[in-house]
């Protein structure tokens, strides 16, 4: 049995404040689909105290901006976007397209096509999130998907400049500067100056994920996210150091952000929870994560390895730090995460980033049915058939008879009939009028 040190808020208190955050977006979403670019203005001068005649850079702004950002700026966003661009490639790769002869003349067949238009957001508010461009924007591009439209909102009035360059530099064909749920809903519905879009990418804060929530179906999405999560795994021989910082590192994204430690050793969860303590007073950014520690991090104590990966199965996180003296042991354990980061020399931050994977990953349980985002997300997997010969056309006529009237769809098994009538003469009694 593990033996919780320290416990989060319950959930009632979560599930409470998300109601809130529902009805707002439902409203927002309305008034969009009825005013358009008048509600997403006023909302943008609400939530952004942001009204510019055009939310949309054009192409020479852009080029100013990007030139205003330090050349070393520029050269670690080229660098990272082609770690990011070189690991979807080898995703897609991996995807093959085929066709098969199944039968004499029968023909199936499977390919990919990019959606034609995909929104990406880049969240803003408090951190310009550079890398959420990369992941986005790039991965896009890979796949091949035609018509990029990137927001961000900006920063306390300014225009975040580097990601800017960030969403240039990874392809975006359109670049706003707007946020919130005005954007997401925005680019899902369409207004007078904005085209829709078929999918909607990117992480934001608990608004926008509801605002992709409630638009799943009208558009696609990447995926279901929340808050960010982080969940390390340690043994007796792990650090409570570095422990402590990859906690925090997660934790200061806000204040809802869930930082959870399990180990194997009470030792370190002790020593861990006091250097948590003692690094968060000296912490910049002390005013999301000493929350998110206070409300939401936890810390379990377990009896054995094989405790300590079924209990992180069960929380099913979205990044899972593992901190132990065989950490790929994980690969072959664990089967619920977004994302795992073996060993010491692997942080989450790395994941985050700079190291190439996407950092658009599941949170709240949905590891449990999917992945992160991934090339593949902007692909729809299509097939074809094709039969040309006689006898398959037989074979495949008669059968479809049959089975279709086993289901009581005549009109199915008439359809099947007359490939076979085509194909070698079979009868057609229910034509014979």
């Amino acid at each position: 049995m593990a033996e919780i040190l320290k416990h989060a808020v319950p959930k009632a208190e979560v599930a409470a404040s998300l109601d809130q955050v529902r009805e707002t977006v439902t409203g927002v979403i309305a008034d969009i689909r009825e005013r358009g670019d008048a509600a997403v203005r006023e909302y943008s001068e609400k939530f952004d105290k942001w009204s510019p005649d055009s939310f949309r850079l054009s192409a020479e702004e852009v080029e100013k901006i990007v030139a205003s950002v330090p050349q070393q700026v520029i050269d670690d966003i080229r660098f990272v976007q082609e770690q990011v661009r070189t690991f979807a490639r080898h995703q897609l790769d991996s995807m093959g397209e085929f066709e098969v002869e199944t039968l004499p003349g029968v023909k199936l067949g499977q390919k990919h096509i990019p959606v034609q238009a995909a929104g990406a957001y880049i969240p803003g508010g408090r951190y310009p999130l550079t890398a959420s461009a990369h992941m986005t924007i790039v991965t896009a591009k890979v796949a091949g998907v035609e018509r990029v439209v990137a927001c961000t909102p900006p920063i306390h009035g300014e225009i975040p400049a580097a990601t800017v360059a960030a969403m240039h530099l990874a392809g975006a064909d359109e670049i706003w500067l707007l946020g919130g749920v005005q954007a997401v809903a925005a680019m899902a519905v369409g207004t007078d100056t904005m085209e829709p879009v078929n999918l909607i990418a990117g992480p934001g804060n608990a608004y926008v994920a509801e605002a992709k929530r409630q638009l799943f179906g009208e558009i696609g999405i990447d995926l279901f996210a929340g808050p960010t999560e982080i969940l390390v795994l340690a043994d007796d021989r792990a650090d409570p150091f570095v422990c402590a910082v990859d906690l925090l590192s997660q934790a200061e994204h806000g204040p809802d952000s869930p930082a959870v430690l399990i180990t194997t050793s009470r030792e370190v969860a002790e020593r861990t929870i006091a250097e948590v303590e003692r690094l968060l007073p000296g912490m910049p950014t002390r005013d999301y994560a000493e929350p998110a520690w206070r409300n939401h991090g936890q810390v379990h104590v377990v009896g054995s390895v094989d405790e300590l990966y079924e209990l992180a199965d069960a929380f099913a996180f979205e990044h899972v730090e593992v901190l132990t003296v065989e950490p790929r042991l994980a690969l072959e354990r664990m089967t619920q995460y977004g994302a795992l980061f073996l060993g010491e020399g692997t942080c989450v931050s790395f994941g985050d980033k700079v190291i190439g994977t996407n950092h658009v990953l599941p949170t709240r349980g949905a590891a449990r049915y999917t992945g992160g985002l991934w090339v593949g997300k902007y692909l729809k997997t299509v097939t074809y058939q094709e039969v040309t010969d006689t006898a398959s056309q037989t074979l495949l006529g008669r059968l479809c008879g049959r089975a279709s009237r086993v289901e009581l769809f005549e009109g199915h098994a008439r359809s099947g009939d007359v490939r076979a009538a085509r194909a070698a003469g079979d009868a057609l009694p229910w034509n014979e009028a």
